[in-house]
């Protein structure tokens, strides 16, 4: 080495050197490739791509492009990186299954949820999605800065304008030097609506805004189970919540079969096949005799054939324990704030997205302001030129040049040079009568416009104002129904103060799905209405209970074998008036077989009270209401039953009232319930009615002197009967007739005692509803056939009736002059073909 060299030779501490190049690079990989900006959601190369997808005018309105064309235009002008790893970013942006609202529209074939690859970029086309409109739109309105790309040639955006809180709504992950981010997708009306809940209370904390974004909502669907990994992700920034997929059991043939419909968010549907089959093959799971997939366009469907003598339910919680049907999904809220990598809690991830929205709507409202005065200034030279006309004129043919006539125009008139210019720029026909006015009609509204826009920027709430109407046009755009349900986690605690008291509707289908949501989602319509569609049902499945309670008191569930379950409303999961529901069996753990006979709201466990329970075979018992305040997961045993008999009906009462019970041939019974005494809750019961061979006890109520009873048939039919009618008689008799039971009319198949402040709702088999006032439905003697509630098809038929408090939106109840004439005639018709008589036995 010789001696000018050695003099170029710089001694450097090599641990030193090591810190430093080190640290360069994680915070190279940290900035500028694997955590995304809290701002926008995005990372560098999701960024890029967007931008660039819009420079070359790939629009949702326009033609497909080939991919390869976008690649090449991302490396090319901002990703200094390979086409790879850009391409594969560009293929997740367009699965349906990786992102909750996907940012690219792609034309070809972009991988599969078994883990397929997409095929090469020269064969697949693409252009932005509608939604990634929405994360460009106001771009060019200097709302956002820009910087200059790898080689100082283009610029680049620092950041998108991203007009919905993308970050939240299709999360992120990734993996920088030391340390991670993984955020999961959620619901887009729901994030917006805890955006709309923070510009309303801005001291709004974490666990607040879960009333309104209730937790993470998957691409892929199935369940999460409980809310305490929530909770904790949302208030700390860390947590960890269950995904299970969603199954049903079906018997097919007297054998029952799995079938998984939906799996969690980012399993390889393919492995988890091979997965259950290796299990399978190994004896570690018993009874599946069968295994395929069935899926196609409409869906996924994975069928489970099991032998006739395994339990169902036992191996669907093997496959849940063993497989990948049910997996974890660690929340990590990593984010670069300013920069700077943060984890961040739910209500700064809104804060700062919201701060971010200021800026952009105060940015675009000054570039707007701009214009419109640079247009306004315009019009007032031109206002000057119209007013001063001839002299312009003469001074216009007097001038030797173009500059001479601008000189002139801006001396004489004290004109600006853009004042000048602009009129010697105008055309002749801008000196019309009907041109003139078209000019002071536009200054007068850019006046009005400049007004506005100064009071935006002088005033924050309205800024927050046009966020919140911008958002919610976005969610009336974009917004969709839950995909994730949350169900109650096993051993979770749920922190009841996070759930608003309402009255909800619960439904409970034949087949075990069950579901919430808010009562006023049905509508009173008059008698005889066609209905709405209540629920979503498979064709051999209906809706038959139907009840109003509030979201905290207890439910308990009496299932047709005797046995008692207990949950709170708010653990059933809230869904749309169409949803098919979530299985009952994921709530609470009832044997394959055994349905659901009646559910109790309770608000406390009170002694005074009592359950009065009603069986298939007339046997009724009476059993104080705090017996059931303890009750384990696995249920208890409610009522002893035998073996020919099951559960119809349960009431709370104060075992001071009357009971009455009616039969599907038409009989009833009004008997006092102290003729009953108090049991345990082992007991079998007493004897209510005595019902012929025939004959079955439908349904059961109790009393109240100022009430009606209501009775509804399997043909759509019904009526109302005063109770003084139905005269007190002992326990234990055949009772008298409440309804002349003929083919017209069909079997009775709802007993309920109901008032005119009440509504009735009336669901079919097919799992059609209708709501109408009760008030508008005849009253009629005991012995008679009734008039028509609901008009239903001839393969359909009345499933569940119930009565609910009237609703403040309800129609008016009362009928025009042709409703009242057809009543009138139906219940005379019902009378004369009927004669009153006394059926008394």
């Amino acid at each position: 080495m010789t001696e000018e060299m050695r003099s170029q030779v710089v001694e450097v501490d090599i641990s030193s050197e090591m810190r430093t190049s080190f640290l360069d690079y994680a915070m190279s990989i940290i900035v500028s490739r694997a955590l995304p900006d809290v701002r926008d959601g995005l990372k560098p190369v999701h960024r890029r791509i967007l931008y660039a997808m819009s420079e070359l005018g790939m629009y949702s309105d326009k033609p497909h492009k080939k991919s390869a064309r976008i690649v090449g235009e991302v490396i090319g002008k901002y990703h200094p990186h390979g086409d790879s790893p850009v391409y594969e970013t560009m293929v997740r942006m367009a699965q349906d299954f990786s992102l909750r609202y996907m940012l690219i529209d792609g034309h070809g074939n972009f991988g599969s949820v078994d883990g397929d690859m997409a095929a090469a970029m020269r064969y697949t086309e693409a252009r932005l999605s509608k939604i990634a409109m929405e994360m460009l739109r106001d771009i060019n309105k200097e709302t956002i800065d820009y910087i200059p790309n790898y080689d100082g040639e283009e610029q680049e955006p620092v950041v998108l304008p991203a007009r919905f809180p993308n970050l939240l709504v299709n999360g992120s992950s990734g993996i920088a030097v030391g340390m991670a981010t993984n955020i999961p997708p959620h619901n887009l009306g729901e994030v917006i609506d805890g955006i709309q809940q923070m510009i309303e209370n801005p001291d709004v904390t974490p666990l607040e805004l879960m009333q309104s974004i209730k937790g993470p909502d998957f691409p892929t669907g199935a369940y999460i189970l409980g809310r305490e990994g929530i909770r904790q992700a949302y208030a700390t920034g860390r947590g960890s919540v269950t995904m299970r997929a969603k199954a049903d059991i079906e018997e097919v043939n007297n054998k029952a079969r799995i079938i998984v419909h939906e799996i969690p968010y980012q399993v390889n549907k393919a492995r988890l096949i091979e997965k259950i089959a290796e299990l399978v093959r190994d004896k570690k799971i018993d009874g599946i005799t069968d295994l395929r997939d069935e899926s196609d366009r409409n869906g996924m469907r994975i069928v489970m054939e099991l032998r006739r003598d395994v339990n169902p339910n036992v191996v669907l919680n093997n496959l849940y324990k063993h497989t990948a049907l049910q997996s974890n999904f660690g929340i990590i809220m990593l984010a670069l704030v300013n920069g700077e990598p943060r984890v961040l809690n739910l209500r700064e991830m809104i804060y700062y997205y919201l701060e971010h929205q200021k800026v952009i709507i105060r940015r675009r409202t000054e570039y707007d302001l701009r214009k419109a005065e640079a247009r306004a200034h315009i019009l007032e030279g031109l206002r000057i030129a119209l007013d001063n006309l001839d002299e312009v004129i003469a001074l216009i043919r007097s001038s030797r040049t173009t500059e001479a006539a601008r000189e002139g125009l801006m001396t004489t008139f004290n004109l600006s040079h853009d004042q000048a210019q602009a009129i010697l720029d105008m055309r002749l026909q801008r000196l019309t009568g009907l041109e003139r006015e078209k000019i002071e009609q536009e200054y007068a509204e850019l006046l009005q416009k400049i007004a506005e826009l100064k009071a935006i920027l002088a005033d924050e709430q309205l800024i927050l104002a046009i966020i919140s109407e911008e958002l919610n046009e976005i969610k009336q755009s974009y917004g969709d129904e839950r995909r994730s349900e949350i169900t109650k986690g096993e051993d979770s605690i749920e922190d009841e103060d996070l759930i608003p008291q309402e009255d909800v509707v619960i439904t409970i289908t034949h087949t075990g799905y069950i579901k919430r949501l808010p009562v006023n989602t049905y509508r009173s319509q008059k008698r005889g209405g066609r209905g709405i569609v209540g629920m979503d049902t498979k064709t051999d499945d209906f809706v038959n209970h139907l009840f109003v309670t509030n979201t905290h008191h207890y439910l308990l569930f009496f299932t047709d074998r005797g046995k008692v379950y207990k949950l709170k409303a708010y653990e059933i999961p809230d869904l749309s008036r169409t949803a098919r529901g979530t299985p009952i069996i994921n709530l609470i753990q009832i044997e394959q077989g055994e349905t659901v006979s009646a559910v109790i709201p309770v608000q406390e466990f009170s002694a005074d009270n009592y359950l009065f329970f009603a069986t298939k075979q007339g046997i009724v018992k009476k059993t104080p209401l705090d017996d059931y305040i303890n009750i384990r997961k696995g249920g208890l045993i409610a009522i002893n039953l035998r073996d020919d008999d099951s559960l119809v009906g349960v009431k709370l009462t104060d075992g001071k009232r009357d009971i009455i019970m009616g039969t599907r041939d038409g009989m009833s019974i009004r008997f006092p319930e102290n003729d009953v005494r108090s049991m345990g809750r082992s007991a079998t019961g007493v004897k209510g009615i005595q019902i012929g061979p025939e004959d079955t006890v439908i349904d059961m109520d109790v009393v109240d002197e100022d009430a009606s009873v209501l009775i509804v048939t399997s043909k759509g039919f019904g009526k109302r009967t005063p109770i003084a009618e139905y005269r007190v008689q002992s326990r234990g008799g055949k009772g008298i007739k409440t309804l002349n039971v003929t083919t017209k009319n069909g079997a009775v198949v709802g007993l309920k005692v109901v008032n005119n402040e009440e509504d009735l709702m009336i669901i079919t088999a097919s799992g059609t509803l209708i709501r109408t006032s009760i008030s508008g439905i005849s009253e009629m003697g005991r012995n008679t056939q009734g008039v028509r509630l609901i008009n239903i098809r001839e393969d359909d038929e009345v499933a569940t009736v119930t009565h609910v408090a009237k609703s403040e939106e309800s129609q008016d109840d009362e009928f025009n002059e042709e409703d009242q004439e057809q009543m009138a005639s139906e219940q005379t018709d019902a009378q004369v073909d009927n004669p009153e008589e006394d059926t008394e036995i």
